[in-house]
């Protein structure tokens, strides 16, 4: 997949999937810059990648704090005069149920899930047209098509406002040459779902509900991911591409 050359934001890029897709882009020749709150963390991947011979710098990112986003773009713009794909895969999930969930948790998940991703397209699309379009890739869930009894309420809420988001873009800024495509993985094989699986209950009732009978890897994800920044994706608009094994095709 030919991204090499491409200036790439990546959100939430200090662990989990979102270093999983740092790293993968990174391998396949683009320069990364890692955004995340945790400084350390996001350090030490851009420091890896770095010591591989890879491209990538850290920027520290609040995804709810507008002027944060401003501040990245003006550090892109400098290090690198441009930038050509947006990956917007910073995300929390407080599991309590819409009987437990407190109006003050539930707008934290909005500001980071939903608000985040709003901020980071808002500045990318100038800077995009400017260089003669982008690829923007909003990383949702299996949660962000449907109703999914072992996910909260809130996490499905927010979730499906960004797949809603990701196809307008693609709709309004197709006339500029900016894509926008969203990613819906079913559960993936993080450090946290290896917790999670460490109650056997749950561990059955994820691996039971997907067709493949397995769980999602990262490399899964990061794949597909991959895909939507190359130039070889370059039709693809509005897509809300499912990693779940057949999980929303019952």
């Amino acid at each position: 997949m030919n991204v090499a050359q491409k200036v790439v934001v990546v959100t939430g890029a200090a662990q989990g999937l979102g270093k999983a897709i740092a790293s993968k882009l990174a391998l396949h020749g683009a320069t990364l810059f890692i955004c995340d709150v945790h400084d350390e963390q996001g350090k030490a991947v851009a420091s890896s990648l770095q010591q591989q011979g890879l491209k990538a710098r850290f920027v520290h990112l609040d995804v709810t704090c507008e002027q944060q986003w401003k501040d990245l773009y003006a550090k892109v713009v400098e290090f690198e005069e441009h930038i050509d794909v947006l990956i917007n895969n910073a995300g929390i999930n407080i599991r309590n149920t819409i009987e437990t969930m407190t109006l003050e948790e539930f707008n934290m998940m909005l500001a980071v899930n939903v608000s985040g991703p709003f901020l980071g397209i808002k500045h990318a699309i100038p800077l995009m047209r400017a260089h003669n379009g982008g690829s923007i890739i909003n990383i949702s869930s299996v949660c962000g098509l449907i109703g999914h009894k072992f996910t909260t309420e809130a996490y499905t809420i927010t979730k499906g406002a960004l797949t809603l988001m990701t196809k307008t873009i693609a709709v309004r800024y197709a006339k500029d040459n900016i894509r926008c495509n969203s990613i819906h993985p079913s559960t993936v094989q993080t450090d946290l779902v290896r917790k999670l699986f460490e109650d056997p209950t749950k561990k059955a009732e994820r691996i039971g509900e997907i067709p493949l009978g397995r769980i999602a890897s990262l490399d899964d994800v990061a794949h597909a991911v991959l895909y939507l920044a190359s130039d070889e994706a370059s039709f693809l608009n509005g897509v809300a591409l499912p990693i779940d094994g057949g999980l929303t095709s019952y």
